[in-house]
């Protein structure tokens, strides 16, 4: 089973292992898909868990313990074609190319299957036409 949540380090706990205490202890691998971590800060981690279901629960609560807060991400990038304006910049950030500019028109392609939902294109958006849907 897989799962993808966002994890939430407090300044405390951005230096503890913890794709390998989930690999070691609990036998569940961690895709790291976006991640924001730097000493002395909070840290913010996007990964697909991937593992039995009972081991993913387990290192669930047991991230939790340690006071890293766990909030699933069941999501999806949604682009409002009203206020994108094509400029393309969005496709310079996107690891899988779920963001494209077609060669022809010129106009932003979405390729929602191949999208990973990292969200690296939100911010990058200077019109804000980029959010998730929940």
């Amino acid at each position: 089973m897989k799962k993808r949540v966002t994890l939430t380090f407090p300044k405390r706990a951005i230096q503890m292992p913890v794709t390998y205490r989930l690999a070691k202890d609990f036998n569940v691998a961690a895709n790291i898909i976006r991640a924001q971590v730097a000493p002395n800060q909070i840290g913010k981690l996007v990964v697909e868990l991937a593992g039995d279901i009972d081991q993913l629960d387990a290192a669930i609560e047991w991230m939790r313990s340690q006071h890293i807060s766990v909030s699933h991400s069941l999501g999806e990038i949604a682009i409002d074609e009203d206020v994108c304006v094509h400029c393309g910049l969005c496709t310079g950030v996107c690891p899988t190319e779920a963001l494209t500019l077609n060669p022809e028109t010129y106009k932003l392609t979405f390729t929602r299957s191949r999208c990973i939902v990292c969200e690296q294109c939100i911010p990058t958006c200077p019109v804000q036409a980029i959010s998730t849907n929940l």
